[in-house]
């Protein structure tokens, strides 16, 4: 299915890697240090950043002292990390506790190594030898993406269990259930351009958005990855597995100095790479943006697509700094009901609608019809949704005229031996409230529920 797209659709060109593992040792450690620097300068600018816009955004001062305009507060701040004292405590599986935070942050790093910061082409010369912009490819690169995403959880689930400590076991069990319920998503949103593109290699992706972006023609998977992501890297308002107001500091509650010097860097770092990949697989990669690249034709040769892939970066950032200076922390239940009842089922279907329009495509239909049968089909589902909905509305409303005909239930807050709140619809009883009278007697205001209350009621 996949060899027969690109000879059926001219503008999607069979995936060719073969210019990757022809560079000697030393270009290839010098692009590896490339990735490894443009990651760390990215997350020491990110994190100065996010200060200064949020505030901005609650007209506040933010960093000043630290360096030109308080530029190197990021810095300090590593520095003062490392000096502080490395605490381990007693309960700690102490080998778990401190690989906890390595396996957090190298997998974060390794993403990167499949993201093009260019064409795929020779288009630059490093020290007289001409390269492309991308340490390697491999034909199944946005897997590999996936699969090293994956492993970074196990440092924050390690972390909490090792810990040996309630507060921090919650949020490593927060973090497994947040992984699972918006990698599904994620997946389903990255089938679509997979479908869409022909290809899983991501230098092949990006020059498949040569003529449109994949955010303008597939805007639904576009939307659900850019939930994902922040699902992914636990920011506001997903940031569950360490919400310091109701488990202290989650996972790295117990970690101090340079260990949680590590899992910061890669909660940032996983900013970076998340943002990479969206801008890879939906937002044309390095090309330029739309105005610049029709009237300038050299804007997608030579060193300038690094920077409009920087300028990407730095805008999806922005966006993840601005959903965190808007929206609240939302609760766990709604984590979760947003993750398995609204975007893994609206992924599934619209993953379906882009499987038939790449078919109907492939048979050579005319757009028209296929507009028609999509639009028919989607029409059909309004229509069973609508009817489903009719029918448990009456279904509802009959329960609810049975439970109005029988007295209500009594709700005990102490039937379990201990006090729980009233679900909805259920009320609490009256409870007795006692007022002190001038000779210093209580007068009991309601019934005596308790036999205390009937004795102090008598006089007693």
């Amino acid at each position: 299915m996949i060899r027969q797209i690109p000879q059926q659709l001219p503008h999607l060109a069979a995936e060719d890697l073969s210019m990757f593992g022809r560079d000697p040792w030393w270009l290839i450690l010098i692009k590896a240090v490339f990735c490894f620097a443009f990651l760390m300068v990215t997350v020491l600018f990110s994190i100065v950043w996010e200060r200064k816009v949020v505030a901005w955004m609650q007209l506040r001062i933010g960093p000043n002292r630290h360096g030109p305009w308080g530029m190197l507060q990021s810095l300090a701040d590593g520095i003062k990390l490392m000096l502080k004292e490395d605490l381990v405590v007693k309960r700690a599986d102490k080998v778990v506790y401190v690989l906890a935070p390595i396996v957090a942050a190298i997998p974060a790093f390794m993403a990167i190594a499949v993201i093009p910061f260019g064409p795929a082409g020779n288009e630059v010369s490093i020290f007289g030898q001409r390269t492309a912009m991308q340490l390697t490819d491999l034909p199944i690169a946005i897997l590999y993406i996936l699969a090293v995403a994956s492993v970074g959880f196990y440092g924050i689930v390690l972390a909490g269990w090792s810990s040996g400590s309630t507060y921090p076991l919650l949020g490593g069990l927060r973090s497994a259930a947040q992984l699972i319920s918006y990698e599904i998503a994620m997946g389903l949103a990255f089938a679509a351009v997979f479908l869409y593109s022909g290809s899983m290699s991501t230098s092949a992706i990006v020059a498949a958005q040569e003529d449109r972006w994949f955010a303008v023609l597939l805007p639904v998977s576009f939307l659900i990855y850019i939930v994902s992501m922040v699902g992914e890297t636990n920011r506001l308002p997903f940031d569950m597995p360490e919400s310091e107001g109701d488990l202290v500091g989650g996972f790295n509650t117990e970690y101090s100095s340079i260990k949680f010097a590590m899992f910061m860097l890669a909660e940032y770092v996983n900013m970076v790479t998340v943002s990479s990949v969206a801008i890879t697989l939906f937002l044309g990669g390095w090309r330029a943006p739309y105005p610049i690249s029709a009237f300038w034709e050299g804007a997608n040769h030579g060193w300038w697509p690094l920077l409009w892939f920087t300028l990407k970066v730095q805008l999806l950032l922005f966006v993840f700094i601005w959903i965190r200076g808007s929206l609240p922390r939302v609760r766990y239940d709604q984590l979760m009901k947003l993750g398995w009842k609204v975007l893994i089922p609206v992924s599934a279907v619209w993953v379906m609608l882009v499987a038939t329009v790449r078919a109907l495509r492939n048979e050579n239909y005319d757009f028209q019809d296929i507009v028609l049968y999509v639009g028919g089909a989607v029409v059909a589902l309004l229509l069973l949704s609508f009817v489903y909905d009719v029918f448990r509305e009456r279904g509802g409303k009959a329960g609810e005229a049975a439970e109005a005909e029988g007295p209500p239930p009594v709700f005990d807050p102490m039937a379990g031996g201990f006090p729980v709140p009233p679900l909805p619809g259920q009320t609490l009883p009256p409870v007795p409230r006692r007022r002190p009278r001038h000779d210093g007697e209580l007068i009991v205001s309601g019934p005596a529920h308790t036999e205390s209350d009937g004795k102090e009621a008598d006089g007693v």
